[in-house]
């Protein structure tokens, strides 16, 4: 499950073309909660959960709601919409990592979604005493220094938006060339990652590293979807429901098991 996706070059055009998929990932929640509320309980430490580039809050209520029904404290990150790699944020969410830890006396487990995963990344190193695990979901963690090859729809966003050099502008950010230079983080880290992904190519969403704590996780769904999508709302919580110090690689057993590898490692890129 750890190693890297080994692709070059942009998401394929169908899948950049229906991102709209993930409105069926969003209803289909309806009829299989049955089946999250199957996944295991949690032991209650805190869960600091990351929105997606022009995303806020509101984007993280599926996964607020089931990981809440799992019995884990859950946040959210409180700095309103994610506009880009800012100092600022990226400065807030480490005295905000500080904070949950000293309250609540136990280490924070840390959920990214898309560019989300890279301040969970960020959170990791610079307050890896306070950090338990890091989960990314389609997260840009392994950007080439010649650039992202996220589709050019993308990335002129993110000039309008967040910095005219575009997404490869975190990349140039001395902080974010720090992480680079460290990853991967010093606690038990998960990058899940789709091959249909419409908007992170598949080979920035993974990244090397040490066998006994990180991993990349293949998952089936569109970008826009993920925080949505059963499958990786279940790989989450067996993710976190696993005993701190105890970390081990993700290994889906029985028939969950085997209709996940069906799901997954059955597709072919197009």
């Amino acid at each position: 499950m750890s190693e890297r996706y080994k692709h070059e070059g942009k998401p394929h055009f169908l899948h950049s073309a229906t991102e709209w998929r993930a409105l069926f990932e969003i209803a289909s929640l309806t009829y299989l909660w049955p089946t999250l509320l199957a996944a295991p309980q949690g032991d209650g430490h805190p869960v600091l959960l990351l929105p997606g580039f022009m995303a806020d809050e509101g984007s993280l209520v599926a996964l607020k709601t089931f990981l809440a029904s799992r019995g884990y404290a859950v946040e959210t990150w409180g700095l309103g919409r994610n506009v880009g790699f800012q100092s600022k944020h990226a400065t807030a969410l480490e005295q905000k990592l500080r904070h949950l830890q000293h309250r609540t006396g136990r280490k924070v487990s840390l959920v990214g979604w898309s560019l989300g995963g890279v301040f969970a990344l960020y959170g990791a190193h610079q307050a890896s005493e306070c950090v338990r695990s890091v989960i990314t979901l389609g997260s840009p963690v392994s950007v080439d220094p010649a650039g992202s090859k996220s589709p050019a729809f993308v990335r002129a966003m993110y000039r309008v938006i967040a910095h005219p050099m575009g997404p490869d502008a975190h990349v140039m950010q001395p902080r974010v060339k720090k992480l680079r230079e460290m990853q991967p983080p010093p606690v038990p880290t998960s990058c899940l990652y789709s091959i249909s992904d419409g908007v992170v190519p598949a080979q920035e969403a993974t990244m090397g590293g040490d066998d006994a704590r990180h991993e990349n996780i293949r998952v089936q769904g569109s970008h826009t979807g993920l925080g949505f999508n059963t499958m990786v709302l279940l790989v989450i919580a067996d993710r976190l429901a696993q005993p701190e110090g105890q970390w081990r690689p993700f290994r889906p057993e029985g028939i969950s098991g085997a209709v996940y590898r069906m799901l997954t490692h059955a597709a072919v890129p197009i």
